[in-house]
């Protein structure tokens, strides 16, 4: 692995289908993630981040692929002071993650002996990025929870 990229994989008791639901079902990102995700999930659309009522539109975050129930991938994402104050960020450290270059994250659907691997890479980043320093540790915890709401149909219950 790069400096400049986090790859995880993790192996979920569920369908492809249901996992693909998952992942752009506001609903349910709602659910293990405690934002909705909103977007056509077509190759160009936006892809709005809702968290409460405050919501997140930028035109330049898009879904890079969409290819159901195998593959998908967006840009990533939007540091507005709106979202630096609804996670506890000051407008310093929101200014240092707002100006590097957009990053994007995708994510590999295949099923392997009876169960699917889903593979997260987020990549992009600029070198020295204090951004990916805030992925490598967000995306474990919100797997995880994405993997038990799948197997039990409970998220795990932290705050992110």
């Amino acid at each position: 692995m790069s400096n400049e990229s986090f790859h995880y994989t993790i192996y979920i008791d569920t369908t492809a289908k249901r996992l693909w639901r998952a992942l752009i079902d506001p609903t349910k990102t709602k659910k293990w993630w405690n934002i909705s995700l909103i977007s056509d999930w077509k190759v160009g659309s936006s892809v709005d981040v809702k968290m409460g009522h405050l919501t997140i539109r930028d035109p330049e975050q898009i879904v890079l692929e969409s290819d159901a129930p195998r593959r998908l991938a967006y840009t990533w994402h939007t540091f507005t002071p709106e979202w630096a104050s609804a996670n506890g960020y000051g407008e310093d450290d929101r200014l240092k993650f707002a100006n590097e270059s957009r990053s994007k994250v995708s994510f590999d659907i295949e099923k392997v002996n009876g169960v699917i691997r889903l593979t997260v890479v987020h990549d992009g980043f600029d070198s020295g990025s204090v951004v990916i320093d805030a992925i490598r540790e967000g995306w474990p915890p919100l797997l995880s929870s994405l993997k038990t709401f799948l197997e039990t149909g409970e998220a795990l219950d932290f705050d992110m």
